[in-house]
């Protein structure tokens, strides 16, 4: 009879960068409908939808915003994304200050 395979607990990985990326995208670009559709609905009633009629200046403001801001948010959390634990934990140890001990005076030689 063979041996049984044995099962990998990998866990769940880190997302990819592309994966980053379009999450980044996609709060960004929820965001940026949203502030559009606000900043919109404010200046269709103070300066009126002029000819292009009420729906297409709102549409007009909310995709503009939602491309803008998505667009930075996903080039900035593929920015900011963290570095692997490991490297970053020998970072921190060379960037600590060196511990610098007095010498015992048992241990200095009488010269």
């Amino acid at each position: 009879m063979p041996p049984v395979a044995p099962i990998q607990h990998g866990g769940a990985q880190a997302p990819s960068t592309f994966d980053k990326l379009k999450m980044g995208a996609m709060m960004g670009g929820s965001v940026g409908v949203i502030m559009g559709f606000i900043f919109g609905t404010v200046n269709i009633f103070r300066y009126g939808a002029g000819s292009q009629g009420i729906m297409r200046t709102l549409g007009q403001y909310m995709g503009a915003s939602g491309a803008t801001f998505g667009f930075f948010m996903g080039v900035g959390s593929v920015i900011r994304s963290d570095a692997d634990p490991k490297l970053q934990e020998l970072y921190m140890q060379a960037q600590r200050r060196p511990i610098v001990l007095r010498a015992n005076s048992a241990w200095r030689r009488d010269e």
